[in-house]
């Protein structure tokens, strides 16, 4: 097999791990499963270059890369550079989330919704740690868990997989934590299909 063969097939044996794993009740232990195997795949830095997928130009600080998903928009793969400066907000998913860094450190800042949720358009949240996803490293997130993203030295390429594809996502919620308000999140910079 050559080398682009070697990643189709390992990317295919991750999705099966993906799903295996998620099919049932999802709990942070077979969510933590799915980081690992996705740190695996992220440690072969070759596969995610430059040549096939290029870092933003000009004032872009993202590009994202949908790798795979199912059929029914289910287990999506995607490679996410970004330079220095960029920052997202603090949001949820509305589905499961694990990102493996392939180069660069990704700052993720964890919270705490402490409001009930009752009033529309408010919330309040509170930080509650920080953790460096950097090569060999991942992060695990539930549904509800909220996180933002800065970018602060180098430019990064991480491997991000969402039970659901990002573009499905039409609930997530972003929290202004200055304002105590939150509002339904867009998805961002548009997605492009890999190619490689």
């Amino acid at each position: 097999m050559n080398a682009k063969q070697d990643k189709q097939v390992a990317i295919q044996k991750f999705i099966s791990v993906a799903k295996d794993l998620g099919q049932d009740q999802l709990d942070r232990e077979k969510l933590a499963k799915i980081r690992d195997a996705l740190i695996e795949i992220a440690a072969h830095k070759a596969w995610w270059g430059q040549d096939t997928y290029p870092a933003p130009t000009g004032e872009d600080l993202q590009a994202r890369y949908l790798i795979h998903s199912e059929p029914d928009d289910s287990y999506a793969l995607y490679l996410n550079v970004m330079k220095p400066g960029k920052k997202i907000v603090p949001h949820n998913h509305t589905t499961w989330a694990c990102i493996a860094a392939v180069e660069g450190v990704e700052s993720n800042y964890l919270y705490e919704r402490t409001d009930d949720g009752s009033v529309p358009g408010h919330a309040t949240v509170v930080q509650t740690g920080m953790q460096a996803v950097e090569p060999g490293h991942g992060i695990a997130l539930m549904p509800d868990d909220i996180h933002a993203v800065r970018i602060e030295d180098d430019n990064i390429r991480h491997l991000h997989m969402y039970g659901r594809a990002l573009e499905t996502l039409t609930e997530r919620m972003a929290f202004d934590t200055t304002n105590n308000t939150c509002k339904i999140m867009d998805v961002g910079v548009k997605t492009q299909r890999s190619q490689g």
